[in-house]
């Protein structure tokens, strides 16, 4: 059962997909991407051009302990200065792919390997990799191997509190096994609908009516919409979310962040 009480998670939303998640003493950042408004990243045909600057630059993030890396190909999700970052990071959990680029001190997960790390008291938090799909099936010669990430861990009481990350993703089956391993209380999304025409038809990151679908199959009772502004090539933003939710009922599912200001959950 989900427990009624809260996290205790403290939320700072910096720029497109990067979170700074504050677990006790543990500082958290998803998909690190810092660089200013006005690059290009030329990638073969495509370029993709950020539009915002972050709300918080690498030099003032401050110390990360851990990075939640779900693919470490596409700009949108580790831009130059998030690149650069990596290397004063304690521990960066990505693909096993990204981890052999990276190096250093870049983990490799595979879907449903486990990293543990300390908290208080003789508590651990374990951060489970997830399935992802980064476009249509068989799309990984092109857009590359994606996980996500569930966190979970005891609070003070003993209950087993549970967070997901689902990195750059599309809706597809093997999402509904996070059903079987965890009861999630809160899901940051990457959403924004991407579509690159030379690549097809089909998203590459979930729509509004995909994350719907992923609250309804999982239960989830609460999301942080999140990747879906700063870039030129997302296609839905906030108000394209909202208006999907409020149509099926689900706005009070939505926790909208502002950048740059701490929420706690």
């Amino acid at each position: 059962m989900i427990s009624s009480k809260p996290l205790n998670l403290r939320l700072t939303h910096i720029n497109g997909p990067t979170l700074l998640i504050e677990l006790e003493d543990l500082r958290i950042l998803t998909d690190p991407t810092f660089d200013a408004a006005g690059t290009e990243y030329a990638f073969g045909p495509v370029v993709l051009k950020k539009i915002s600057n972050p709300a918080i630059s690498a030099g003032a993030i401050g110390p990360v302990d851990i990075v939640l890396l779900s693919h470490d190909e596409h700009a949108d999700n580790l831009d130059h200065q998030g690149r650069l970052l990596l290397s004063k990071v304690k521990t960066v959990l990505t693909t096993s792919g990204g981890a052999e680029r990276l190096g250093g001190n870049a983990k490799g997960l595979a879907p449903w390997s486990t990293a543990v790390f300390p908290l208080s008291g003789g508590r651990e938090l374990t951060v489970t990799a997830t399935p992802a799909r980064h476009g249509p099936a068989g799309c990984e010669p092109v857009t590359g191997d994606v996980i996500g990430f569930v966190l979970t861990w005891p609070d003070e009481e003993g209950n087993l509190r549970t967070f997901y990350f689902s990195g750059d993703t599309v809706w597809f089956e093997d999402l509904l096994d996070l059903q079987s391993n965890f009861k999630i209380e809160l899901a940051v999304l990457n959403l924004g609908n991407v579509h690159l025409e030379v690549i097809g038809p089909d998203n590459l990151t979930m729509n509004a009516l995909e994350a719907i679908a992923l609250i309804e199959a999982l239960s989830i009772p609460r999301i942080v919409p999140i990747h879906i502004d700063g870039w030129t090539h997302f296609l839905e933003g906030r108000a394209d979310v909202q208006a999907c939710l409020s149509e099926k009922g689900l706005s009070d599912r939505a926790l909208w962040l502002d950048p740059g200001i701490a929420v706690t959950v």
